[in-house]
């Protein structure tokens, strides 16, 4: 089967994550401005977009080249064989971005691309420059970052984080992938316990669930490449059937807390949907009422952050009873998601790590204490 130099693309700041886990699924990785390059068949094209917690999308790199004017990007791209991946009634939208290159206009950019191809197109197909454009959708994509383009193929259709779990609803709760990048820069692995005392709609909860059960997070999920007409289409139910061959029962207890049990019902449906409801323990609990007698486990939340006043000082507040809660819990290693650059002054305990993390455009810190910090943090009044 043909080999193809591909690519996995992932929120800023997860590069490594992702490299880890394309590694620990045997492939050979190189990373580049945040995306980690790989090769694989189709077979892996499956795998890959199956199995990446932490990943957004797998592409097909289709070419590279230099592209100094629009003559250069019209000519490279036209010389590609786009009848030999596009079939004639193909709907194939691209997508264009422009970082630090002479070409910086992306609707032009993106405009030339789709010249070239529909040209190429109606030339090969003998078609007078028409095409219907009305069958399966090939979502490409032109990239030039210091002059230096890309062409690719997504293979994945909506973003890996859509697991197909998410009930729609008020709020902005963590992205499935991001939630899963985050366990992964801890050492969770399912044989120990995991609590989030403030689970919200309960996404680290499930994605933890789905880690300790070994279930491939995009099990449930239809990918673009199921509509290509040259993709073997076996690969993707058998790659499913080993999958579900491979799920695992045991695990050590997953506990999700929150004060509002409104919010407790939608975690639960959306647990209940991702096949872990039975693997998670629910209780409507204030932080400042939790209390636990497990042990050297993991604590990991991403508490509320106020942005408006009235709403920071209740921020703050429950930062201290965070810290009077959790931080006494010393075999836990605790994990904290906030915007909060004053978070670690009101929990008590300044981080071992920080690592600064996007969640869409909101800068983030991920505080991180391992299992037996002391210390406390100065009080700033």
């Amino acid at each position: 089967m043909a080999n193809y130099q591909l690519f996995a693309t992932m929120g800023a700041g997860f590069e490594s994550v992702t490299k880890k886990e394309l590694q620990a699924l045997g492939y050979q990785t190189k990373t580049s401005n945040g995306r980690v390059f790989f090769s694989g068949d189709q077979a892996d094209i499956v795998k890959t977009n199956l199995w990446l917690r932490s990943a957004d999308r797998i592409k097909i790199l289709l070419k590279e080249f230099k592209a100094l004017s629009f003559e250069q990007l019209y000519d490279e791209t036209f010389a590609f064989d786009w009848p030999q991946l596009l079939p004639v009634d193909a709907n194939f939208p691209v997508a264009g971005r422009c970082v630090r290159s002479k070409l910086h206009s992306e609707p032009d950019v993106q405009s030339i691309v789709k010249k070239a191809i529909v040209d190429k197109m109606t030339q090969a197909y003998h078609r007078r420059g028409f095409l219907p454009e009305n069958g399966q959708t090939y979502p490409l994509e032109i990239r030039i970052y210091k002059d230096k383009a890309t062409l690719s193929l997504d293979t994945t259709g909506a973003s890996l984080f859509k697991r197909g779990y998410r009930v729609e609803h008020g709020g902005a709760p963590l992205k499935e992938n991001f939630g899963a990048g985050l366990l992964l820069l801890t050492p969770y692995n399912g044989t120990h316990p995991l609590i989030d005392p403030m689970t919200g709609s309960g996404t680290l909860a499930i994605e933890a669930a789905l880690i300790a059960k070994n279930i491939a997070p995009g099990i449930q999920r239809e990918f673009a490449f199921d509509n290509f007409d040259w993709f073997d289409q076996n690969l993707h139910a058998e790659a499913v059937a080993a999958a579900k061959a491979q799920i695992k029962s045991d695990h050590a207890p997953i506990w999700a807390r929150d004060i509002d049990q409104s919010v407790l019902e939608i975690a639960k449906l959306n647990a209940h949907n991702a096949g872990v409801l039975q693997d998670i323990e629910f209780k409507q609990v204030a932080v400042k009422d939790f209390a636990t007698d497990l042990e050297n486990g993991i604590i990991i939340a991403n508490p509320p952050y106020g942005k408006r006043l009235k709403d920071r000082r209740s921020a703050e507040e429950l930062y201290r009873q965070m810290g009077q809660v959790l931080r006494p819990l010393s075999s836990f290693s605790q994990y904290y998601l906030t915007a909060d650059p004053k978070f670690e002054s009101f929990f008590g305990a300044k981080a071992n790590k920080k690592r600064k993390l996007f969640n869409g455009n909101l800068r983030t810190d991920f505080y991180q204490y391992w299992a037996n910090f002391h210390g406390q943090a100065k009080h700033h009044h």
